[in-house]
């Protein structure tokens, strides 16, 4: 596909990639010698604040889990009849240092339904699902309603349980901003230590479709392979992708802080590569390309990756129509 230099002053470019960089809320990194290793022989290094280990959450497993869940019909957590506010959840699965991916993941989901209360006797709004061979994962689900516990409610979460392939299970609860229980919350109330939940509440916002969408991404021990990870700070970012969702085209905005041997790749769920878009060597600038997607692909959600000197350094879903 044609890439086209879009022509910006380097002052108005430097002020925009600052923007984009506060915009992000990144995580601090906790070095891990073998992959920082692997990354700068790439030409590339980890930034020393963006990464945050998973931590556990202070209720653990809770009182509700049931084992052997089905695995996820076409990432549904939620069937299309549940009832409630849709809501996507995505994000990719790191080493602790956050320089690694972790494929074949596998994530154990639970949560309440709309009205606040658990199905103990099936599995629905229960299953499983696994990051694919870029780390990546995602599901549709509903927001969760809350219920009493005490005389308190709790906020709404979604309970995980994350094994990454021959490395110890670990559990924790995803909390949304913005919700008036989490202050008073036993649990979604600790900012430090073992249960910090801090990076663990996220935005979440509604998409074009009427559906709210979060991204959450998860760090923890794991044999890792190279990979997308947040070390792009200082390297290059992808700005934007429109329209998403999109039909037949999208268009793909990003920026280059140094020079690298650069192409823009777009993955399915699967973590099959679908398509790479011009692949060659760039100076520091911001670019665009376009995707046409072909019209036989089938619906649903893809990722655009940045690959810079052969590592993936930054990713935004999208949704074909």
């Amino acid at each position: 596909m044609l890439e086209e230099k879009e022509k910006k002053s380097r002052r108005q470019f430097l002020q925009n990639t600052a923007l984009a960089s506060l915009s992000l809320g990144l995580l601090p990194t906790i070095g891990k010698a073998a992959s920082i290793g692997k990354v700068a022989s790439m030409g590339l290094s980890p930034s020393p604040d963006s990464c945050n280990p998973t931590t556990l959450d202070y209720y653990g497993q809770g009182p509700f889990y049931t084992a052997n869940a089905p695995t996820m019909n076409n990432n549904q957590l939620a069937s299309s009849t549940e009832a409630g506010t849709r809501l996507i959840i995505s994000g990719m699965v790191q080493t602790l240092d956050c320089t690694q991916v972790i494929p074949n993941t596998v994530i154990d989901v639970w949560q309440a339904n709309d009205a606040g209360g658990y199905d103990n006797s099936g599995f629905n709004l229960r299953g499983i699902t696994q990051s694919n061979s870029q780390g990546f994962y995602s599901f549709e689900t509903i927001l969760p309603g809350k219920y009493l516990n005490g005389a308190k409610y709790r906020p709404s979460h979604i309970h995980f349980k994350i094994t990454p392939p021959a490395f110890p299970t670990m559990v924790t609860q995803l909390y949304f901003q913005g919700d008036t229980d989490i202050a008073a919350d036993a649990a979604a109330s600790i900012t430090s230590g073992t249960f910090d939940a801090s990076n663990r509440i996220i935005p979440i916002t509604l998409n074009g479709q009427g559906k709210y969408e979060g991204t959450w991404d998860i760090a923890v021990d794991g044999d890792g392979v190279i990979g997308i990870a947040d070390i792009h700070l200082d390297k290059g970012i992808i700005y934007s992708v429109s329209p998403n969702p999109f039909t037949d085209e999208v268009e793909i905005n990003y920026g280059i802080f140094q020079a690298y041997k650069v192409s823009i790749q777009i993955f399915d769920m699967q973590g099959s590569l679908i398509a790479v878009l011009n692949e060659q060597n760039l100076e520091p600038e911001k670019y665009k390309a376009v995707w046409k997607a072909d019209p036989n692909l089938p619906t649903g959600m893809y990722f655009v990756a940045l690959k810079l000197n052969d590592l993936q350094v930054h990713y935004l879903k999208i949704e074909k129509l």
